[in-house]
């Protein structure tokens, strides 16, 4: 009979050591490494100002004033995630309450802040003004003309390549313009089937869309556009004829069922040169009272122009007042 070889080692055994019992505290996994860098986060250091420089010196080492973190605040709620395709809304029935200048600037500082993927279409039932205010292209083409030649996006076709010959790009705003027909002869309205073909296209290549509109809240496309609306934003000049109108049509949406739309709204307030005979106080109350914030938008000579507008050529105190803006629009996505 075959003899069974004895251990290598008088202590050797082929069962567990009986006398060994786990800890009460379980080894550290690679999780738990890997989440050290998140324990202790890098000391903020000031980059602007008068600390910046101190900072340069050697001297000391400052920590970031009030200002610095206020707008580090809002950068990283511009540019956190939002989970998915969002749709901003801007509206104010009556002509020349600002709803162009803040769809523009708004693109303009989520397009600086979260590098592209952005774009701001104007969905006016006839004429519209965004393309006019915009950074021109190689093409004058609008959202007629994409909607003419859908049938190159539909299925699986299309790619972001064939989508440039419709949208302008806005270079150093780092965000895309789908603009209305600039004819004041163009063709029928668009319908709410017209915007919804529109949007199933460019959902396909932007995170963020921001949608202008007309004047006519009757408008298919009008309703279209409110059906569609992730936030709010409701602009208008400081008058009371701006302000009242806007009123009105918060009225209008509550009536039609769309009272949280209404709630979590930002307003937004464009001031003009002068403070004087403006009855602000009012205004402010009013609009706090329905929605969720209301902030002012300084006087910019540049915007006043009618010129198209550069994000470089702002000042910083507008730049600033947008990223505030821009923040507390993010912040309801």
């Amino acid at each position: 009979m075959a003899r069974v070889p004895a251990p290598p080692y008088p202590d050797a055994t082929a069962y567990p050591d009986a006398s060994w019992t786990p800890e009460e505290t379980a080894a550290p996994t690679a999780e738990d490494f890997a989440r050290r860098r998140q324990v202790r986060p890098a000391e903020p250091v000031a980059t602007m100002g008068v600390r910046a420089v101190v900072n340069k010196m050697g001297l000391l080492r400052l920590s970031p004033g009030r200002h610095e973190q206020e707008l580090k605040r809002d950068i990283e709620m511009v540019r956190r995630n939002f989970g998915g395709l969002r749709q901003v809304t801007v509206v104010n029935p009556k002509g020349g309450a600002g709803k162009t200048v803040a769809i523009l600037l708004l693109a303009m500082t989520f397009g600086q802040k979260r590098g592209g993927y952005v774009l701001a279409w104007d969905n006016n039932e006839t004429q519209g003004t965004l393309g006019m205010r915009a950074q021109q292209d190689f093409h004058s083409r609008t959202v007629r003309d994409m909607l003419r030649d859908l049938g190159q996006f539909q299925g699986a076709h299309g790619r972001v390549g064939d989508l440039s010959q419709y949208v302008r790009s806005q270079g150093e705003g780092m965000f895309d313009v789908l603009a209305s027909d600039e004819s004041a002869t163009g063709g029928e309205m668009l319908t709410a089937a017209a915007f919804a073909e529109i949007r199933e296209v460019v959902s396909r290549f932007y995170k963020l869309i921001f949608v202008d509109t007309g004047n006519n809240v009757r408008a298919q496309n009008w309703q279209a556009s409110m059906d569609a609306t992730d936030q709010l934003v409701v602009t208008m000049s400081a008058r009371n004829d701006s302000a009242e109108t806007a009123a009105r049509m918060l009225d209008h949406l509550e009536q039609s069922g769309r009272q949280r739309l209404v709630r979590q709204a930002v307003t937004v307030v464009s001031m003009p040169p002068s403070r004087k005979e403006i009855d602000l106080p009012a205004i402010q109350e009013h609009f706090a009272a329905r929605t969720r914030a209301v902030l002012l938008a300084p006087y910019e000579r540049l915007i006043d122009s009618g010129e198209p507008i550069r994000y470089g050529g702002l000042s910083s105190a507008t730049r600033d007042a947008w990223l505030k803006i821009a923040a507390a629009v993010a912040e309801g996505l």
